[in-house]
Order: structure tokens, then C-alpha cells, then sequence
């Protein structure tokens, strides 16, 4: 069955690895790990080209660091994961983001038919409660049209979502949710010695808005 337009924008290998590693707010040496082993393992997470990321990847990279960094789980227990979804859902090419993941911080868990499947251990069924944290800040519609809303400060529930990337606004790149204003474009102009207040009004967006804006360019590290 032929990919549709949005698809395929979906696949284009838009990231660099440093460039998602900023996005992620995850150290570039353990991206890189994710991605390709570094020779020694298969990769988690396999790219839409080498070196390069597809929006999709960006996102299951962003489910990754969720259960490896957030819920302390042990990579062999995501790589058993991994190798669990692919043997019961072969078809899925993103089975991280096909299927909705839940962890209970030892393993790793998806429901199937109303069954509980523990991933980390061959597809035992166990029940547990939803950790969504992660998956919240991926909005999916019902046209399946993706919008990821990055960490910025810190991995909190009170986190706003102020800031998308969506490979259909802006090329892919991180803007004020709901409008094309890049970040970049507001920080460059703040470092300039523009005000908040002033850049507020010119794009008609909040003070909160704006300042989210110029964090996220910061590029501060993030809290857990």
C-alpha cells in the first residue's frame, strides 16, 4: 500500500544526531548508542538514513530515554523489549510508538486484547498501572497526524507544552505551539536586546510564550 504524503514527511531524515540529541536533551554519546551500538549491538532505534533522523525516530528515541532515563530501566531490559515486539507485532516498523507502552519501573509492558504482556520477560502477562508521563507530550489525531511537545525545564507533569515540532510547520523544526514562530527566530532577537514584552507584542503571544521560547534556545540541562 503506497505512503501517503504525510508518511512519507514522517520518514524524511530530517534530524541530524547532535540536532535530536538537543531536542531530546539527551547526552549525544548516548544517542549515538541507541542508534548504532556502536558496532557492538543492534541499534534500538534504526534511522531513517545514516546519521540522520526521521521525525519518527526522533519520537521513539523520546519513548526510549523515557524508560531508560526516567523509569531506571536497564537497556538490556528495553533491548528485550524491543525484540519481544517485533515477534508478536512483526509488521510494525515503529513498535515503540505503534503500541502503547506502560512500565511498572522494572519491565516493560504493553496490553493486548485486554491482556497485560510483560515485554522484558518473552511476553509473560502481568497487569500494572499506566505510566504516560512520555506519552503525553506525543498528541496523535484521529487523522494520525503526530505533534511531539519536548521537555524543557524538567520531565514534569507540569511542564507546559508551549513548544512543538511538527514536520509540517516550520520544517520539523521547534516553534510556539499553534503558531510557525521559531524559537530561534525569538531568541536571536531577545540576545539582540529586544524585550519580552516587546516580542510579546509584535507576535501577539504571551510574555510565558515568549520566555518558554528562549529557554528552550538556552539549551539548559534538564531536570529529572
Amino acid at each position: 500500500m503506497p505512503k501517503t504524503e504525510l508518511e512519507e514527511l514522517y520518514e524524511l531524515p530530517a534530524y541530524s544526531v547532535p540536532e535530536a540529541a538537543e531536542y531530546l536533551r539527551t547526552p549525544y554519546q548516548t544517542l549515538r548508542y541507541w542508534l548504532t551500538g556502536f558496532g557492538k549491538m543492534q541499534p534500538i532505534v534504526k534511522t531513517a538514513a545514516p546519521n540522520r533522523l526521521s521525525y519518527l525516530n526522533l519520537l521513539e528515541c523520546h519513548m526510549v530515554m523515557a524508560m531508560r532515563e526516567v523509569h531506571h530501566l536497564r537497556l538490556p531490559k528495553v533491548r528485550r523489549a524491543l525484540a519481544s515486539l517485533n515477534k508478536l507485532f512483526p509488521s510494525s516498523k515503529h513498535p515503540f510508538l505503534d503500541r502503547v507502552l506502560q512500565t511498572n519501573g522494572v519491565d516493560i509492558l504493553t496490553e493486548e486484547l485486554g491482556r497485560m504482556i510483560n515485554l522484558s520477560k518473552d511476553g509473560q502477562l502481568e497487569i500494572t498501572n499506566f505510566l504516560s508521563l512520555h506519552l503525553e507530550r506525543i498528541e496523535c489525531s484521529s487523522k494520525g497526524v503526530f505533534r511531539f511537545f519536548p521537555f524543557v525545564m524538567s520531565r514534569a507533569s507540569t511542564e507546559p507544552k508551549f513548544i512543538v515540532i511538527d514536520p509540517e510547520v516550520g520544517f520539523g523544526k521547534p516553534v510556539i505551539a499553534g503558531t510557525g514562530i521559531s524559537t530561534a527566530t525569538i531568541a536571536a532577537r531577545f540576545n539582540a536586546r529586544e524585550s519580552v514584552d516587546e516580542l510579546a507584542e509584535e507576535y501577539g503571544r504571551t510574555k510565558r510564550e515568549i520566555e518558554e521560547a528562549i529557554r528552550w534556545e538556552q539549551r539548559l540541562p534538564i531536570a529529572a
